[in-house]
């Protein structure tokens, strides 16, 4: 849907008005390149230097399962599905992890080179993306200007970290321009043996031109991180050393009324060498080292023709293994294609329109038999009053499984390989409004969504490792959201509940690991306090009634998660900021993962001069 604005998009454009976050306001005066997303209150982690998995850690329609922090590993869920159907979409295409669906944001691009994450689900998410059912976390490139900043950072546990960034742009309608990253940081951690070492470098050109820009980013980052029962629940102490590779290019053409063409390539190298116990002597190979490349090309876009809209995106992705315990299975290698097209028409009435799309999309592979999959939807805006849209849609999805289910053991191990594992369907459908009311502007969703053939780790007694298992699952949802700026307060409030049920088609499955590990009820609260033209107090907030499982060894099944920051900007220099931030403002012990000690209260201080 693209000629009247989806709800997400919708709820952007009636909450632009409202000031959240430090842009180039005129209270703070900071330059944009600050804010990273609009949802959440504090834009970087107390613990390192900001990813864009941070702008997720409170986004109401996101939910987050970190191991260690959510920088060194998080599982990113939308709408009660698991971290292996989660997409990530960079500018034109999707990037995935093939290897096992854990390292999806091991993304090594600086937040302050990307737009605010937007979550893409229903039609848009089939639509848009590849290989993933849930949802999808986009972003795009945001256009570089000349400013830069510069972070330093101390906290306890041995914390520390730095960040420098410059972007410089030329003038005129056609300029060429340019910006780069370089971030690093180290610390203890909040546990024994959670010890951590964190370095990104990255840079970009661009050459903007009227209703056009091209990118072409490279970037690096390695993440080493320790955490006792990291993967396993064997009381071990295990670490993960990971080296991903990004290059990308990324063209953008718009020709107005909201018709567009992008389109773009990708390569992704991700080295993981992941220890069960640190301790333990290493031979010339290690037992679980893995590498995975991944290429990538495609196009997407709107068109007009002849008075009906077509909306159309196609990709083709190939990567590939290399492990030394992934060696089992039915291949090491795959071609992932995908088309879409989906035709819409729209027409004026009463105050507004009425907008109706319908159409396809066929996914592929060498490794399976190719799918059609159905795209419809149907909404009604109004240019004025309190509510602005409600729509009806219904869409599939569809996913391959990763090679850690496909190819490892299925007899031995600690983790349980399933080789008869095929492709994985989802069949959504939702209803939902967004407008405004008493001063608010929000959205609300309700979905049903089936599962068939989902792919679950899971425990059974008397089985030594987790086991890959397929299972049929139907959710059942609601999102609402809603926001509010006065005066002084800024505030985002996000609710979600989800319901379940399960068939693991025959599997002795005792207890479920991730796609049965989501929370019944979470509400998130972003708050903003601007107690002078020079001093705020952010805090965002995660409450959850979790679905009970005998795999959580701590914490409870309920939990309260916050993170509180304080910001100060002298009068006479605006350009210097000095904050302090506690992230697990109330020590949670909360698992997010099932039987993974959760991360404690981490305290830092830091210094940020903008220019």
């Amino acid at each position: 849907m693209r000629s009247v604005p989806t709800p997400l998009r919708l709820f952007a454009a009636l909450a632009a008005g409202a000031v959240l976050l430090r842009g180039q306001d005129a209270a703070t005066n900071l330059p944009a390149v600050t804010v990273y997303s609009p949802s959440v209150a504090n834009q970087s982690p107390a613990g390192t230097f900001a990813m864009p998995v941070s702008a997720l850690r409170y986004e109401p329609l996101v939910d987050n399962e970190p191991r260690n922090m959510a920088e060194a590993q998080s599982d990113v869920t939308i709408r009660g599905d698991t971290f292996e159907n989660t997409g990530l979409q960079l500018g034109a295409l999707s990037i995935f992890d093939p290897q096992t669906g854990h390292y999806l944001m091991e993304l090594p691009v600086a937040p302050a080179m990307l737009g605010a994450p937007g979550i893409l689900t229903g039609a848009d998410h089939a639509i848009d993306t590849m290989n993933s059912t849930g949802g999808a976390v986009a972003y795009g490139w945001r256009q570089i200007a000349t400013a830069g900043f510069a972070n330093a950072s101390v906290g306890d546990d041995g914390l520390s970290r730095e960040e420098l960034y410059q972007g410089w742009s030329g003038t005129g309608a056609s300029h060429a321009a340019a910006d780069a990253d370089w971030s690093h940081a180290e610390g203890n951690g909040t546990v024994q043996f959670g010890d951590y070492h964190f370095d990104r470098a990255d840079a970009r050109a661009e050459w903007v031109a009227p209703g056009s820009r091209t990118e072409v980013f490279a970037g690096y980052q390695a993440s080493f991180f320790g955490w006792p029962n990291l993967y396993t629940p064997f009381d071990s102490d295990e670490t993960e050393n990971l080296q991903t590779v990004l290059v990308a290019a990324n063209n953008r053409e718009d020709f107005g009324a909201g018709d567009f063409f992008e389109s773009g390539l990708f390569y992704r190298r991700n080295k993981d060498d992941y220890a069960f116990d640190r301790f333990a002597p290493l031979g010339p190979v290690h037992p679980y080292q893995h590498t995975t490349w991944e290429y990538g090309a495609g196009f997407g876009g709107r068109s007009d023709i002849d008075g009906i809209t077509l909306n159309y995106h196609a990709q083709e992705t190939s990567d590939s293994l290399r492990s030394t315990s992934l060696i089992y299975g039915p291949y090491h290698s795959r071609m992932l294609e995908k088309l879409a097209l989906v035709p819409e028409d729209s027409w004026a009435l009463g105050g507004g329109a009425v907008m109706l799309e319908a159409g396809a999309t066929f996914d592929d592979s060498n490794r399976a038999n190719g799918v059609f999959s159905p795209v419809a939807e149907l909404a009604r805006t109004w240019d004025s009053g309190d509510l602005r849209q409600v729509y009806a849609s219904y869409s599939t999805t569809t996913e391959m499984p990763s090679y850690t289910a496909l190819d490892s053991s299925p007899t031995s191990g600690l983790f349980l390989g399933n080789p008869s594992l095929g492709r994985q369907t989802s069949h959504d459908a939702e209803v939902g409004a967004a407008g405004s009311i008493w001063g608010w502007t929000g959205q609300a969703a309700a979905f049903y969504r089936r599962d068939d053939n989902l792919v679950d780790w899971t425990y059974t007694t008397g089985v030594f490792g987790r086991s890959a298992n397929a299972v049929d699952i139907d959710t059942e949802g609601l999102e609402l959201v809603a926001r509010r700026s006065w005066s002084m307060w800024s505030v985002v409030l996000g609710y979600t509940a989800l319901a379940k049920s399960a068939d693991y088609l025959g599997a002795p499955v005792t207890a479920s690991f991730y796609a049965l590990n989501y929370a019944r009820q979470r509400l998130t609260a972003a708050l903003i306090l601007r107690l002078t033209q020079t001093l705020e107090l952010r805090m965002d907030n995660v409450a959850r009634i979790q679905e009970p499982d005998s795999l959580r060894t701590a914490g409870g099944n309920d939990a309260l998660a916050s993170s509180a920051g304080v910001d100060w900007q002298p009068e006479r220099l605006r350009r210097l900021d000095f904050s302090a931030q506690v992230d697990n403002l109330w020590n949670s012990a909360y698992q997010s993962v099932p039987g993974v000690p959760a991360s404690r209260r981490q305290l830092s201080f830091g210094a940020t001069y903008s220019w």
